[in-house]
């Protein structure tokens, strides 16, 4: 997968260096974005899958006015429970 590729393991927002989220160390995570990941932990650590779902698709069709947030939670219904987040 090419580094552009890269989605946050939580959310599926697609990550670049304005929105990695951060290890313990300080380091930039690997796997997260700043929303859901910062200093190592989960900004949402009791959150559920479908809690996540839910933000995410409302904020997918916010920023795309040609997708309704119906289709956004059927897209993200589909990937999200396949990231590493969810499926560990």
């Amino acid at each position: 997968m090419k580094n552009d590729d890269r989605v946050c393991q939580s959310c599926c927002l697609p990550l670049n260096d304005e929105v990695t989220g951060t290890e313990a160390s300080g380091k930039k995570s690997e796997d997260y974005c700043c929303y859901c990941y910062k200093s190592g932990v989960f900004t949402r650590p009791d959150a559920t899958l479908e809690t996540i779902l839910d933000i995410s698709a409302g904020v997918w069709a916010e920023k795309d006015p040609n997708v309704t947030i119906e289709q956004a939670r059927a897209q993200l219904k589909k990937k999200m429970p396949t990231l590493k987040r969810w499926s560990e």
